[in-house]
């Protein structure tokens, strides 16, 4: 890995602090959320246990070490944006996420014990409007060809 100066990386990329960033839209951040498990598809995760018959007050205060939410809270981008913890009740609030969703998308009862990041990336990705989805595979596909053509 080669280390730059910021003032050298300024010159070839737009380098913004992260907490001058503007606001991300929960579309921003879970998108940035799914980018972030897929960059370590293979990475092995653990599942939420049981949240669904943790008291509300509980549940919102349960966490799991090396959970997909800590994937998430591991990022500095969305802590600045404010993420707070890997907490469940921190995540459902700053992914703007139901509880319900964020346990079928977690939790052991639908994933089993163990999940690896690329699975947790697309349990999330359902939760993206589908218009969304639709967009970004049309613009992928769009950006192949022209690639594609480009290389002809």
């Amino acid at each position: 890995m080669e280390h730059k100066p910021v003032f050298d990386l300024q010159a070839i990329a737009d380098i913004q602090p992260v907490d001058t960033l503007p606001p991300m839209s929960r579309e921003q951040r879970l998108k940035r959320w799914i980018a972030l498990l897929e960059a370590d598809r293979n990475r092995e995760l653990r599942s939420l246990q049981q949240i669904e018959h943790l008291p509300k007050q509980e549940s919102r205060a349960y966490r799991v070490e090396n959970s997909p939410l800590t994937v998430a809270y591991e990022d500095p981008v969305l802590r600045a944006q404010g993420l707070n913890s890997d907490r469940v009740g921190d995540c459902v609030q700053f992914f703007e996420i139901t509880d319900r969703q964020m346990h079928h998308a977690f939790c052991y009862c639908h994933v089993g014990q163990t999940l690896d990041a690329n699975q947790a990336a697309r349990r999330l990705r359902s939760m993206l409007p589908r218009d969304s989805w639709i967009r970004d595979a049309t613009r992928s596909l769009v950006d192949r060809i022209a690639s594609f053509l480009a290389a002809r």
